[in-house]
């Protein structure tokens, strides 16, 4: 195939693989996507800017070519992952080029064969309806792993996942059955659940429970015990739906099974309460984790304030973040979302995010979102106001508020934390200011940083 004629759109026909299963053009599926996206290289970003200006074929072959040979692997496999995400939302009609992008990696020096990004590319194809291409990619796989079964199934099941990515049911059965052709010839429990194991995750994250809960009931039917990772991923699916009593029962069956419950499986249940507005049941399931002994997590914060309407609203407005005190924050509070944010505040999260020596007081806000990022900001300054008030507080030399650079935001260099900050920070009128050593932290003398806060 001429470089040209890798961005040539293929007939809708079907394709068959060494194991005989055909593909066919999936169904249109349409469900929410995640909101997070990969960060984007600012070299990646000249690039799909300059193919995304032209619609000449042999131009856009040029360029990919010259891109390739100019940069580095890293910067390379940035901008195909990009192309190969769901959720990228910048460049996201350029998508079809991440197969013409992949073969020129492919044929560079530095190329290490995978077979997972493989199955990124095959399921971006299927997507696209390019199935030629895709069988070309199945079939070398195929015959690259055929003497090694555990290797090629993890290959499938890795085209499970890419393909519950882009929301293929259709792509989900199709390496399902390449599984079970695979695993009919073998005596390979590892394998038996490995494939069960992917299948009922995929199931899970195209929002198909019932059908998910039906393999998972077949997999117990075969000797076959399912791990957390199933039960969770069940339990998750009903809760996104808004099937609580479904996603309780699951989670009963999860410990019948001698799985506790922990932080993580938590952390679902309150996201899944809080996509569906179910305020009192978050009040409730943090009890539980308290009554549990269940320790919260920056996650914990992230799952419950990211379903906030009131938090949310404040970080809409780009200028003037107010309340800029937990008592004010509260008191602009419906009385759902005050007592919820009552049951949330844990001082244990914030000492986790807190250090503290003689000479320095470091406030790390890596890992939260906006919301809990205000949150924890407002918990840090009463928590210092009282501190000091009973004069318990050592004043370090220097104050330290982590941010980070922004190298894993949408935009890379450009940190929404590292904005919320410093907006605050202007508008409190602090002296913590962006270090001219580090631009992803804020820096103020301890004593001086000390005194603002008890006159604040």
């Amino acid at each position: 195939m001429t470089e040209v004629g890798i961005f040539q759109q293929q007939n809708s026909v079907m394709a068959t693989t060494a194991s005989g299963l055909r593909l066919a053009p999936p169904p249109c599926l349409r469900f929410p996507q995640s909101s997070i996206r990969a960060a984007l290289s600012k070299q990646s970003q000249r690039f799909l800017t300059s193919i995304a200006t032209t619609d000449d074929l042999a131009t856009t072959a040029r360029l990919i070519r010259k891109f390739i040979a100019s940069n580095s692997k890293t910067v390379a496999l940035d901008a195909l992952s990009h192309l190969l995400s769901p959720n990228t939302t910048s460049f996201s009609r350029l998508s079809p080029l991440a197969f013409p992008l992949y073969m020129e990696i492919s044929r560079t020096s530095w190329f290490n064969w995978n077979a997972k990004l493989i199955a990124d590319v095959i399921a971006s194809l299927y997507k696209h309806q390019r199935f030629d291409e895709a069988q070309t990619l199945v079939l070398e796989v195929e015959t690259k792993l055929a003497s090694r079964e555990r290797d090629l199934c993890n290959f499938y099941c890795n085209l499970m996942d890419a393909h519950s990515k882009h929301q293929s049911k259709q792509g989900i059965f199709y390496s399902y059955e390449c599984i079970k052709q695979l695993h009919s010839h073998s005596s390979s429990v590892y394998l038996k659940k490995r494939a069960y194991e992917s299948l009922i995750g995929s199931l899970s994250v195209i929002n198909l429970p019932r059908e998910a809960e039906t393999l998972m009931v077949e997999m117990k039917n075969k000797g076959l015990r399912p791990s957390v990772f199933e039960y969770r991923s069940l339990s998750y699916a009903y809760g996104r739906l808004g099937l609580f009593e479904d996603m309780k029962r699951v989670i009963g069956l999860m410990e019948d099974e001698g799985f506790e419950l922990d932080v993580v499986s938590s952390n679902m249940v309150l996201s899944s309460l809080g996509s569906h507005n179910e305020l009192a049941e978050m009040v409730l399931w943090l009890k539980r984790m308290k009554n549990s002994r269940i320790p919260f997590s920056i996650r914990t914060y992230n799952s419950v304030l990211n379903h906030c309407q009131t938090i949310m609203s404040i970080l809409e407005q780009p200028k003037g973040i107010k309340p800029t005190s937990l008592g004010a924050l509260l008191e602009n509070m419906n009385h759902h979302e005050a007592t919820l944010i009552q049951e949330l505040v844990e001082p244990s999260v914030l000492v986790e995010s807190m250090e503290l020596t003689s000479s320095e007081l470091k406030l790390d806000l890596h890992g939260m979102h906006l919301g809990s990022a205000y949150l924890i900001l407002l918990q840090w300054f009463d928590d210092l106001r009282m501190t000091s008030a009973t004069k318990k507080h050592m004043i370090p030399d220097k104050v330290v508020v982590v941010c980070g650079m922004g190298k894993h935001s949408v935009v890379r260099g450009e940190s929404p934390v590292k904005g919320l900050v410093k907006e605050m920070m202007l508008q409190m009128k602090s002296p913590l200011k962006i270090d001219r050593k580090n631009v992803g932290c804020f820096v103020a003398h301890g004593k001086v940083f000390m005194n603002w806060l008890n006159e604040t």
